[in-house]
C-alpha cells in the first residue's frame, strides 16, 4: 500500500495506541517486564546504528521500521521513568517543547538569526545559559560518542564559541605539521608517542573534513562499503579459479582489484 499524508488526529491516535500497546506488554509479557534502563542500553545502541545504516542505504522503508525501533525505546525508557515516579512520556515531550522553543528564540521570540550558522552559535550560547544546562562549552558532548564522531562534534563546539581558524585553508599547514610530528616519531619507532601523534593526525584531519563541509563519519564510511566491495569482488575471483588468497601475489591482487576499480565498484 501506498503511503498517504495522515492528519495530525491520525498521528495522535496512533500514538496513543502505541502507548496502550505497549502498557499491555509491560504488564503481561515476561521479558518486556524484566527489562530495565541498563538492559536495555546495549539494544538502544545497536538499534540507533541499524537506523544509519538504513538512512546510509537511503532504504525509506527501512528507516521507517528502523524508526519504530528506536521510537520503541523511548517509549519503554519513558515507562520505566514513570514506574519510578521520575517522569513519563508526557513529562518528556513537555521538557524538550519548553527546550525547542528557548533555544529558538528567532522562531518563538524577537531573536534574528538568518543563517544555519548563526542558529548553531545561539543555540551553543543559549545551552550555556539554560538552568542544569552545561557549565561549559564541551561538557554536552557524549564521553562514550565514537572517536571519530567526538571529535567532529568538539571541533564544532569550538568553532560555536568562536574557537576556529581565520581561513578554512590554514588547517592544511596544521595537517601538514602532524604528519611530520608522526614521521619523527615512527623514526623512532616509540609506541606511545606513534599512537599519541596518530591521533593528533586524526584529528587535524576531522577539523579539516568539517571546514569544507564534509561528514569525516560518512566519508570514512563511504570507504569502507568501497572497500567491502571490492574485496568481496577479489575474493569472488579467487574462488573462481580455485585459488586461496593467501596464495597469491600482491600484484595477482592488485590486477584484480584494478578490475573492480574498472567495474565500479
Amino acid at each position: 500500500m501506498a503511503w498517504q499524508t495522515t492528519t495530525r488526529e491520525e498521528q495522535m491516535k496512533a500514538f496513543g495506541r502505541l502507548l496502550d500497546i505497549f502498557d499491555e506488554l509491560r504488564e503481561k509479557c515476561p521479558w518486556d517486564r524484566k527489562q530495565t534502563n541498563e538492559t536495555l542500553r546495549s539494544n538502544t545502541i545497536e538499534e540507533t546504528y541499524e537506523l544509519c545504516d538504513a538512512i546510509i542505504r537511503n532504504s525509506n522503508d527501512d528507516i521507517e521500521k528502523e524508526l519504530g525501533d528506536v521510537l520503541l525505546h523511548v517509549v519503554f525508557y519513558a515507562k520505566i521513568g514513570e514506574e519510578k515516579k521520575a517522569f513519563d512520556i508526557a513529562s518528556v515531550c513537555e521538557a524538550l517543547c519548553r527546550k525547542l522553543i528557548y533555544r529558538h528564540p528567532h522562531v518563538f521570540g524577537n531573536a534574528r538569526s538568518d543563517t544555519a550558522g548563526q542558529v548553531e552559535q545561539s543555540w551553543e550560547q543559549l545551552k550555556l545559559k539554560e538552568k542544569d544546562g552545561n557549565k561549559t562549552v564541551l561538557e554536552g558532548v557524549p564521553a562514550s560518542l565514537p572517536s571519530v564522531v567526538k571529535a567532529h562534534r568538539i571541533q564544532d563546539k569550538a568553532r560555536n564559541a568562536g574557537f576556529d581558524w581565520e581561513k578554512r585553508e590554514q588547517v592544511w599547514d596544521k595537517v601538514t605539521e602532524e604528519l611530520n610530528e608522526l614521521k619523527d616519531e615512527v623514526a623512532h619507532m616509540d609506541a606511545d608517542r606513534m599512537e599519541a601523534e596518530f591521533g593528533d593526525l586524526f584529528f587535524s584531519l576531522i577539523n579539516a573534513a568539517r571546514l569544507y563541509k564534509i561528514n569525516p563519519d560518512n566519508a570514512l564510511e563511504r570507504t569502507n562499503r568501497k572497500f567491502i566491495r571490492r574485496f568481496n569482488y577479489l575474493e569472488e575471483q579467487t574462488i573462481q579459479e580455485g585459488r586461496p588468497l593467501k596464495e597469491m601475489s600482491l600484484e595477482e591482487m592488485d590486477k584484480i582489484w584494478d578490475e573492480a576499480k574498472a567495474k565500479g565498484l
